[in-house]
C-alpha cells in the first residue's frame, strides 16, 4: 500500500499527470512488488519561481518524488531499482529531451508496520489477522 508523492514544475497538462500516475504505479508494481490495486499517487505542481537549488531558480523541469512502503519489504537492490527506474520515467515524461534538473530526486522513505496503514486497519494488524481483516472488510 505505497503512497506516492511527487512535486513537479512546471505545470503540466491533465494528461500528462495521468502518465504519470499510471507510469509510477507500473514501476511501483514491477520494482517492489507492491499491489496496484491500493498504490496511490499525489501530483502537486509548484511554481517555478518558487523551487530553488542551490539558492537560484531551477532551470529545467524538475521533480521531487517520495514514495512511502512497509519497512522491511524490500531490499536495498529493490529500492535502488526502483529509485532508478523511476527517475528515469520522470526525465523522460518532463524532461522533454534536455532531462531534468541535477537536483531532481526520489527519496524511498520505510515506516514501521504499525504507524501507517489503510482502509482503517495497520500494516501490521494485516500481518497478524488476515483472514479476520478481509471479512470485515468485505462489510
Amino acid at each position: 500500500m505505497p503512497t506516492l508523492q511527487l512535486k513537479i514544475s512546471p505545470l503540466q497538462n491533465p494528461s500528462r499527470y495521468r502518465a504519470l500516475a499510471e507510469a509510477l504505479t507500473r514501476i511501483t508494481h514491477e520494482e517492489l512488488g507492491k499491489r496496484a490495486e491500493v498504490t496511490a499517487v499525489v501530483i502537486d505542481d509548484v511554481p517555478a519561481a518558487r523551487w530553488h537549488v542551490g539558492g537560484s531558480d531551477v532551470q529545467r523541469p524538475t521533480a521531487l518524488l517520495e514514495i512511502s512502503i512497509t519497512q522491511g519489504t524490500n531490499t536495498a537492490e529493490q529500492k535502488a531499482a526502483f529509485i532508478s527506474t523511476a527517475f528515469a520515467e520522470l526525465e523522460d515524461q518532463l524532461g522533454a529531451g534536455h532531462g531534468l534538473e541535477p537536483a531532481s530526486y526520489v527519496i524511498v522513505r520505510e515506516v514501521p508496520a504499525s504507524d501507517w496503514g489503510y482502509g482503517g486497519h495497520t500494516q501490521a494488524a494485516r500481518r497478524i489477522a488476515p483472514a479476520s481483516l478481509s471479512l470485515s472488510m468485505s462489510r
